[in-house]
């Protein structure tokens, strides 16, 4: 165990850390944070949620200078939700020491960035295409930053920002101090730390120490068309307190948060045709319980940090491996145990043992949920909360009434009607979703790019991230090669040989 005092901080960050509740310092902290202050190199290989914005944030922030006006370090992430959060975490670690960091990114305003960078912020939180945009503008200057992060480096080359990348990082002081973070460690990863960094020390996270390993993990086999109820179902048999269910593709998403909704649950959709203020809007109420269910698909969901989701929901199973450990990392954080469940029809049970292989974890198969044991699950809730209005012994009020009450009925009658009416029956109001094909069990060439191979699903849904999607994850207006807001036009850097032209990029996006 490993506490902050240890890592030899200063008082305001140390006060910064304990307002925001970090007690223990996670793996990748542990190891990061005494080499960054050192001013090391370095490559941190670690899954989201390991707590690696605090890694890179804490030695960042520790080195600015509050008196200068001048931007001094500099964040890259591959997503604008990303960016925010990775921003607003930024602000809280720096609050006592009065950092101001800026987040830009492609779908917001470009004059309200201009004229937020000219009120002097300490750091920028930016996505690739929108930072070189401002460099292009020369509204964003970079001769004074001494550190560089980059946030998610595998998923910004995906999304084939390499181009933009090495641009940048060639506006940046050569004497500066390089911060590299990855889940994976392609050779592209490989060639861009020898390129543009010195003395690289990596630091690696063993899976033991990652998200899943405090993650319970099941499986329910079933056909597409009684996935709907068997979901439904789960969750009135777990009654979640933040839950995130994820869909294939976009039209998929639509009709399952409308669905969920006719079926008496909270639920909001998120995905990448949905404009930055509507996401926003529905992520706010995410944060604030306001809604208890968010449905999405891997892109939207990228970069998310929501604290609090009790429950992981894959209604369609992901492409690949790496998707899966994604999308069940946004549960069981900061300690505390998560669920995750995944549909998977019979043909894709080759798929499901591909991702047990590469996790090293076996996933447990549960039967499909009964309508009674959902009806068992409501009953148990409106328990619980009757027991702890007896608890707080908030009911005095309501004695009287139930005095009067007990003199024509008898009391476990009257019980009974009780938990009837707090309890939450099973909803059967007719629902039809649009079938989606299931994932082809075609066995992925050797050696092959993970988005190489990828196939692109039937029917009229658009998936997000499929094999005419690769440059997925980025939002309009922050492309690798065009901008709404005007950079110049230039072919899209990818990380492997598969080099397309301007023409099938365009159309790649507004399929989107």
């Amino acid at each position: 165990m490993t506490t902050f005092q240890e890592l030899g901080l200063s008082p305001e960050l140390l006060q910064s850390i304990n307002n925001m509740g970090f007690e223990e310092a996670t793996p990748i902290q542990r190891d990061t944070i005494p080499t960054a202050l050192k001013g090391t190199d370095l490559i941190g290989q670690a899954q989201t949620g390991t707590g690696k914005t605090a890694a890179f944030g804490i030695p960042l922030i520790q080195k600015m200078d509050t008196k200068s006006k001048l931007v001094q370090g500099i964040v890259l992430a591959p997503t604008r939700e990303l960016a925010v959060q990775v921003a607003e975490e930024l602000n809280k670690i720096g609050q006592f020491k009065g950092i101001k960091t800026l987040p830009i990114y492609g779908g917001q305003s470009i004059v309200r960035q201009i004229k937020a960078l000219k009120n002097g912020p300490h750091i920028i939180v930016g996505t690739p295409g929108r930072v070189q945009d401002h460099i292009n503008r020369k509204t964003l200057k970079l001769e004074s930053v001494h550190t560089v992060v980059l946030d998610e480096a595998d998923e910004m080359l995906n999304m084939g920002f390499v181009e933009d990348i090495e641009k940048i990082l060639e506006n940046v002081p050569t004497e500066r101090h390089t911060m590299l973070f990855s889940a994976t460690m392609p050779k592209q990863i490989q060639n861009l730390a020898a390129k543009f960094m010195k003395d690289v020390l990596i630091i690696k996270v063993k899976a033991s120490e990652m998200t899943v390993r405090s993650i319970e993990q099941e499986y329910v086999e079933v056909k597409e068309r009684q996935k709907f109820d068997a979901l439904c179902r789960l969750m009135d048999i777990h009654s979640p307190e933040l839950a995130i269910v994820f869909g294939r593709t976009k039209r998929r998403v639509d009709e399952l948060s409308e669905a969920l909704n006719k079926r008496g649950y909270s639920a909001e959709g998120i995905h990448g045709d949905l404009p930055q203020a509507k996401r926003d809007k529905v992520l706010r109420a995410f944060k604030n319980n306001t809604i208890e269910v968010l449905v999405a698909t891997d892109v939207a969901a990228r970069g998310l940090d929501i604290s609090g989701v009790s429950h992981v929901y894959n209604f369609d199973i992901p492409q690949d491996p790496e998707s899966y450990v994604h999308r069940i990392g946004r549960t069981g954080r900061a300690g505390k145990t998560g669920y995750a469940v995944t549909f998977i029809t019979p043909r894709e049970i080759d798929h499901l043992h591909t991702i047990e292989k590469i996790t090293k974890r076996k996933i447990e198969k549960r039967a499909i949920p009964s309508v009674s044991e959902a009806m068992e699950g409501q009953q148990q809730m409106a328990l619980e909360k009757l027991m702890e209005v007896v608890q707080e012994d908030a009911f005095g009020g309501y004695k009287q009434t139930a005095v009067e009450l007990l003199e024509d009925n008898d009391s476990v009658t009257l019980l009974a009607a009780a938990l009837k009416l707090l309890t939450k029956e099973p909803d059967t109001t007719p629902i039809n979703l649009t079938d989606e094909p299931p994932l082809s069990s075609k066995k992925r060439r050797p050696n092959s790019n993970r988005f190489s191979d990828r196939r692109r699903s039937g029917g009229t849904g658009k998936r997000e991230g499929g094999r005419d999607n690769r440059r997925t994850g980025y939002s309009r207006g922050d492309r690798p090669n065009s901008s709404r807001d005007g950079a110049s036009n230039r072919s899209a850097g990818r990380p492997d040989q598969s080099f397309r032209s301007q023409k099938r990029v365009r159309e790649d996006h507004k399929n989107r």
